[in-house]
């Protein structure tokens, strides 16, 4: 395998890619730099709350099974990886003229996030510009780069790239938004109501994690943020998938830690990615063909 490691990022690649399949993680990054921490008025529990933990973790059998996986190391509440660039928040940084109306950026969850899980604030007051322009040049973009290279280069190669954006949810949040006495979704899957992929590799997501005995959502509270919108286009032949994983199946939200059975679950999810690595392999073969 090869592996490329940047402050922005770390991607792992596999000897040989076997197919389509891109796994990306722009959450799970938790390099907190201390000038960062010095600024902020959380704890680092509390600043830790908005993180994917471990996500990278439960994807990182991807290389080996033919995959490559790209994996933030800037924390999101230090930088929004699946925001667009501009989409910055006046009420955090200074010098910013208004923006338009932007729901993300009014909650607080802007490419430079005012807030973390709860809506708890993490800065006292604003952000220099100049800051936040920095952030954007070391890890932002650098990031990006990369995604839009993989994502090129493997539809160059098989026909196709299928991206699956690799997160988690607040087991609270799934509470809120399911019915009384309806099953609650253990992993949600995003294509923005069909726009970031196709039909066909939808289908084959989702039955790769229900066959893994996982109750699987669509779009509900989760359709897809910024990397699927950014980069989903199938017509071109780049489908994205964004995976919503419930935390509480594999760690305690509140201490941030993994939970006993965190090795089991992961090989679950190792079963989930060598289901799709396989499947769409065939598929992208005969895309190329």
């Amino acid at each position: 395998m090869g592996r490329t490691e940047t402050e922005a990022y770390v991607l792992t690649r596999p000897k040989g890619q076997s197919g389509p399949m891109i796994f990306a993680s722009p959450h799970s990054g938790r390099d907190y730099p201390a000038a960062f921490l010095a600024q902020v008025v959380l704890d680092r529990r509390a600043v830790r709350s908005s993180e994917d933990a471990f996500v990278d973790d439960l994807f990182g059998m991807a290389p080996e099974m033919g995959a490559p996986l790209l994996a933030a190391r800037a924390p999101r509440a230090f930088i929004d990886l699946n925001r667009a660039a501009d989409e910055l928040d006046p009420a955090v940084i200074e010098g910013l003229m208004r923006v338009p109306h932007n729901p993300r950026i009014s909650s607080g969850l802007g490419v430079i996030p005012r807030v973390v899980a709860g809506g708890r604030a993490i800065y006292r007051g604003k952000l220099p510009l100049s800051e936040a322009e920095t952030r954007l040049r070391q890890f932002w973009h650098p990031y990006h780069q990369a995604l839009a290279g993989l994502i090129e280069g493997v539809r160059a190669e098989f026909g196709q790239a299928v991206l699956i954006d690799c997160h988690s949810m607040p087991h609270e949040a799934i509470e809120a938004h399911t019915r009384p006495g309806q099953p609650r979704p253990e992993v949600v899957l995003g294509d923005r109501y069909g726009a970031t992929a196709s039909r066909e590799v939808m289908e084959r997501v989702e039955a790769a994690f229900a066959g893994a005995g996982l109750r699987v959502g669509r779009n509900a509270p989760f359709a897809g943020a910024y990397v699927a919108q950014a980069y989903g286009r199938p017509s071109r032949g780049v489908h994205v998938v964004q995976v919503e994983i419930d935390r509480a199946l594999y760690m305690d939200e509140v201490r941030v830690e993994r939970l006993a059975g965190f090795g089991g679950f992961r090989d679950l999810i190792s079963g989930v990615v060598a289901e799709l690595v396989s499947g769409a392999g065939a598929a992208g073969r005969l895309a190329a063909e």
